[in-house]
């Protein structure tokens, strides 16, 4: 159950927010803006923040789904998973591969369902989420598997911007639609 009631799925102020929001999502509101609409600066923030980091990235829309995947398997968000899986696989990644996510953080995993960017991937959202810092190696790893620094920049983004939606998702128990 949700911490905080949501906001009714017909709201309609602030008219200009709530239709840049629907325009984003298909002409819905999720749970989640549902939840972000009790602070219409916090949500204007984050549908144009969000948006930019879903879509106007120049790194792959496969490596970004596979470490909004990650995180939300490390971090237990099950909302965030549920909706990150099928654009994983609508982005070029494989069942089997979204089957090995689920043991993202068994360090003995069987990866060879990924290529060396998604296992650089992989260990750098494991790091950055568990930890925060990032070794040296993993960093050379990223480095050398992603073609110019934005993309390394980026991913990192990423990975940051979605342990705080998963953050934010699990602390007031955002439930799926």
């Amino acid at each position: 159950m949700a911490a905080v009631p949501y906001q009714p799925q017909d709201l309609a102020e602030p008219r200009d927010l709530v239709a840049a929001i629907r325009a984003r999502r298909g002409g819905k509101l999720l749970n989640l803006d549902r939840m972000l609409l009790h602070s219409p600066p916090l949500a204007q923030g984050w549908n144009g923040y969000m948006g930019a980091v879903r879509t106007e990235l120049a790194v792959s829309p496969k490596l970004r789904e596979l470490a909004m995947c990650v995180v939300a398997v490390l971090n237990h968000a099950d909302y965030e998973f549920h909706h990150h899986a099928p654009e994983f696989l609508h982005a070029g990644g494989t069942a089997a591969q979204l089957d090995t996510l689920g043991r993202a953080g068994d360090l003995k995993a069987d990866l060879s369902a990924f290529d060396a960017a998604e296992r650089a991937v992989l260990a750098l959202t494991i790091e950055m989420t568990r930890n925060v810092a990032v070794s040296d190696a993993t960093m050379a790893s990223v480095r050398a598997a992603l073609p110019d620094n934005r993309q390394v920049v980026e991913i990192v983004a990423v990975i940051a911007a979605y342990n705080m939606v998963s953050r934010f998702l699990v602390a007031l128990g955002v439930e799926q639609e």
